[in-house]
């Protein structure tokens, strides 16, 4: 008489894992629980008015591809704009106490490198008054611009000082701020040692040079053996 295969028990579930772990291997450590996420750091509120395409709120000209991201520049605390120089006599406390640091960059590309300069200074906390571009080459593309139409605007802006403004290394008019970045974009050397000695007079905190460091190091030298 053929064996009949015995019927599968079933055994009354019981709670937990339902398998155990393999021999030789631990459980897993359980994870930690995530706490309730942090609220968003307020974010602060949008300009009434859109702003033009490509211009970016709060400081003049064009806004700038990102670059290769080499200009640092230390922070520091944010400081009252300095008052203008209407003279642009040299202050020589200011060339006295200013730091300069070099940003190293090809000679068509100072132009770029003071700009991602100017927007890394602005999310550190720089005011844009306390701000002062130079170009020792062809102008800044904001100061062309604003050039066009005429002297008296151009400069007015200047004299408010509740901006960043750009300008020729060599304009008379050129008063005093914080932060003075220099854009090597051209220039002769013979004329450039004096012009960078004039930059660091009008400099309170900090000079920053942007161009080929061979170059800025040959006219800083020179610059101060004059």
């Amino acid at each position: 008489m053929p064996l009949t295969p015995e019927e599968p028990q079933i055994h009354e579930s019981v709670p937990g894992p339902r398998t155990a772990p393999a021999a030789g291997r631990s459980a897993s450590t359980p994870r930690p629980v995530p706490g309730p996420p942090r609220p968003a750091a307020p974010r602060p509120a949008p300009p009434k008015e859109a702003s033009p395409a490509g211009v970016r709120p709060g400081r003049p000209g064009p806004s700038r591809p990102a670059g290769n991201g080499t200009a640092a520049v230390p922070p520091g605390p944010a400081t009252p704009a300095a008052a203008a120089n209407p003279s642009g006599a040299p202050d020589q406390r200011a060339a006295a106490t200013a730091q300069i640091q070099l940003i190293p960059a090809p000679a068509d590309g100072a132009t770029d490198a003071a700009d991602e300069t100017v927007d890394l200074l602005l999310d550190t906390g720089r005011a844009p008054g306390e701000i002062l571009v130079l170009t020792t080459g062809d102008p800044h593309p904001w100061a062309a611009h604003e050039l066009s139409f005429g002297e008296d605007s151009y400069w007015a802006q200047h004299d408010a000082g509740d901006d960043v403004f750009y300008a020729d290394i060599r304009a008379p008019r050129i008063g005093d701020r914080p932060v003075v970045i220099v854009a090597l974009n051209g220039g002769s050397d013979e004329t450039m040692p004096q012009a960078l000695a004039g930059a660091l007079s009008h400099a309170g905190v900090l000079l920053i040079v942007c161009g080929d460091p061979a170059r800025i190091n040959t006219l800083l030298g020179a610059a101060a053996g004059s």
